[in-house]
């Protein structure tokens, strides 16, 4: 629904306070019990934007998930990068994802938690890739999918679900979801904000808003487990367990009746943002990454900076780093040249020269597409998302086709990290070392990579304020 109303970020500080210690404690006793391999199928690799000393596999054979089930860690992470995919492509992936998975699984004798990671502000291809994972894992195993969680809860980037709403933080409001430009996504966009409804608009009325179970604040807050695990219990034809979230605790005691559900028998698929893994995954709370941690000592080249997001909030990020007093090269992509013939090829030779001469001399630049959104002449969904895919790629092969070593790379935006790290970096394994801002997590390349063993910076486009962008640059400059 569009007209509901904003609020006030105070409002959830007017949350009842739960005991913490007593939480973490529930949280950590369930973890202790769950001899279960944790994996994420990550749409885009900005899902890594709380954890860290995770692994993040960029392929999907049934060798690699076999290794990542040979980790040490309960967790791993395979990017998908399926938010830029058709859906066909999507479907045909999820499939081939599903079908290794439990061959590994039958192999090793190890049971498996499947979290769908997805986009905080609700984009993706949902429900199709869930229900996909639960339609081939169902055919080839004896699991069998009680229900689905979904939580789009993300505290770094601001995104809160009070009352069954999903907000949004924009300044110091919360922005029902349904009203901001991500709901106006041209491949993804959606209408409501309140999760079951969301729901029932997304899957065209197949799962219904009132047949949902709602997991309430006042339910977490109240830590009591037992209560949570019997709501979940009671789920069945794979029915929305919708998990309201306004900070990590309530997730936290979310995943200790999730976990005693689990114990009883209970299977669900997880759709979440990137808290739920974190918290499921046990992992620790950790200072953020420091220039000394990320930049060698020794260089003298200078940085690079790709921005390829849309989103109303990068833009303003680089006009932000446009402001700069460090001395920052500025090279704009003409996107639009994609519809000329050679147009695109050009122009990644014209910019290649300018940005090696530039990082030699040791000045950083910034490499940003057009802003000015290219309007096609065509409702086709999936011919808007190819046509954004082409300029994604010509815009990603500078890095992999550079001679040069850059001192930093950072990536702007969702698909344009992704095409970053696996077409011109070449990743095959990467390592999370953490983040450098809350939310903007760190890859440290592996030795297969483009560029071995270097930090990779990848800026979610629709994370940070306004001077993130520019803090960053300007400490690692």
């Amino acid at each position: 629904m569009s007209n509901l109303q904003i609020l006030d970020c105070n409002e959830l500080e007017e949350i009842v306070s739960v005991d913490e210690t007593k939480a973490d404690r529930l949280l950590n006793n369930a973890i202790n019990r769950l001899n279960k391999k944790i994996i994420v199928l990550d749409d885009d690799p900005t899902g890594v934007q709380t954890v860290h000393g995770v692994s993040v596999y960029t392929d999907w054979t049934e060798e690699t998930i076999l290794s990542g089930f040979k980790e040490d860690s309960n967790m791993f992470f395979i990017l998908t990068n399926s938010r830029s995919f058709s859906a066909e492509r999507t479907s045909a992936v999820h499939e081939e994802i599903a079908r290794n998975i439990v061959e590994v699984s039958q192999k090793t004798g190890r049971d498996f938690i499947l979290i769908s990671r997805g986009d905080s502000t609700m984009r993706g291809h949902y429900p199709l890739e869930t229900q996909i994972l639960r339609d081939e894992i169902e055919k080839r195993s004896d699991k069998k999918f009680y229900g689905e969680i979904f939580c789009p809860f993300f505290k770094e980037g601001g995104r809160f679900t009070l009352n069954n709403i999903h907000y949004v933080k924009e300044n110091n409001a919360l922005v029902p979801a349904g009203q901001t430009e991500f709901a106006k996504d041209k491949t993804f966009g959606y209408v409501n904000s309140h999760i079951g409804d969301f729901i029932e608009e997304k899957s065209k009325g197949q799962f219904k808003s009132a047949e949902c179970i709602f997991i309430s604040l006042e339910e977490l807050r109240s830590l009591n487990v037992e209560s949570i695990s019997k709501k979940l219990m009671a789920a069945h034809d794979y029915c929305k367990v919708i998990v309201n979230a306004v900070d990590y605790v309530d997730i936290k005691v979310f995943c200790a009746a999730f976990i005693q559900a689990i114990e009883e028998g209970r299977h669900f698929i997880i759709r979440s943002a990137a808290a739920m893994p974190k918290v499921l995954g046990g992992v620790s709370d950790v200072p953020l990454l420091t220039k000394q941690d990320l930049v060698e000592p020794h260089t003298k080249n200078g940085g690079i900076v790709l921005i390829g997001s849309h989103v109303n909030k990068t833009t303003m990020q680089l006009e932000a780093l446009k402001t700069s007093e460090k001395e920052i090269c500025f090279i704009e992509f003409n996107a639009h040249l994609v519809l000329e013939e050679g147009g695109l090829e050009a122009e990644v030779t014209r910019i290649i020269e300018s940005a090696e001469e530039n990082i030699k001399k040791g000045k950083t630049t910034a490499i940003y597409t057009s802003r000015k959104l290219l309007m096609l002449n065509t409702e086709d969904k999936d011919k808007i998302l190819e046509t954004s895919v082409k300029i994604s790629d010509a815009v990603t092969s500078i890095i992999g086709k550079m001679n040069i070593k850059p001192r930093f790379i950072i990536a702007k935006g969702g698909i344009t990290s992704s095409d970053v790290g696996t077409k011109a970096l070449r990743v095959k394994k990467a390592m999370v070392m953490g983040q450098i801002k809350p939310g903007i997590p760190v890859w440290m390349t592996g030795e297969e990579s483009r560029f071995p063993n270097m930090p990779y910076i990848i800026f979610p486009g629709n994370v940070g304020e306004i001077n993130t962008l520019k803090e960053i640059v300007e400490e690692l400059s």
